[in-house]
């Protein structure tokens, strides 16, 4: 055990460790040529996690940046792209999205390594599995989003004929709010698997046919700026670097 002194020294050492941190981050930041006030867009689901971690990567390796997020529909993204108030979106396409027009603008696939799940409450029988198959989903009661906007939201398992809906809701907390007073599981995609609430869990669906086809993207200018060339780097190790558990 710590004697009154042992603590009085832990307690004055861990302040003089923050104050070395701060310089030291203070100090890089000074050596950093990266300066200046990025803004970087993203869906819903991308905002959730990918983009917050990525982020946060950005700003430990450039702490003079100033970044700006902005939560929007991929055709507002790609819009305020070519306008020049963002300079990176996140963005998905493939299977039932629109063929968005990319003509002039630089496209990097993100591989997340995770494809998509079912979020289901902790008293779903599916909670205690390590995955489920699609054939298991057709007789489940499904939250489903509302489309608004230029949104596509998220319905059933793409191969479901004729899902049974229970409740169909605009915002992702009222969907995830939903499955966990377990009325209705709801598909969400990988990336957002880690930002499913207390009393959800998220289970990946092993699909042999591909389940649901849409790949996460990043996109920029073809003479995009040295900060949102580093936000493009830090994307991707994000996106292959993010782990999570279903249990």
């Amino acid at each position: 055990r710590l004697t009154a002194a042992g603590e009085v020294l832990v307690r004055h050492a861990g302040q003089v460790l923050d104050g070395v941190a701060a310089a030291s981050q203070e100090l890089a930041g000074l050596g950093d040529r990266l300066a200046g006030r990025l803004v970087v867009g993203g869906f819903p689901t991308a905002t959730a996690v990918l983009l917050p971690r990525a982020v946060a990567r950005l700003l430990t390796e450039h702490p003079g940046l100033q970044v700006q997020l902005m939560e929007a529909a991929t055709p507002a993204q790609l819009r305020a792209l070519r306008r020049g108030r963002l300079e990176v979106a996140v963005m998905a396409r493939g299977e039932g999205l629109p063929a968005y027009d990319l003509d002039g603008l630089c496209v990097s696939e993100l591989h997340t390594g995770r494809g998509a799940g079912v979020a289901v409450a902790e008293s779903h029988p599916f909670a205690v599995r390590d995955w489920v198959e699609p054939a298991e989903l057709a007789g489940q009661a499904w939250v489903i989003g509302t489309s608004h906007a230029e949104s596509p939201e998220f319905g059933a398992w793409p191969a479901i004929a004729e899902p049974e809906v229970s409740f169909a809701a605009r915002d992702w907390p009222t969907r995830l709010g939903l499955v966990s007073a377990g009325l209705g599981i709801a598909l969400v995609p990988g990336i957002a698997a880690a930002a499913v609430p207390h009393g959800v869990r998220w289970i990946p669906v092993r699909d042999q046919d591909g389940g649901l086809r849409r790949q996460v993207c990043a996109v920029t200018a073809h003479d995009a700026s040295p900060a949102a060339r580093a936000m493009r780097r830090a994307l991707p190790d994000e996106a292959k670097g993010s782990s999570y558990h279903a249990r």
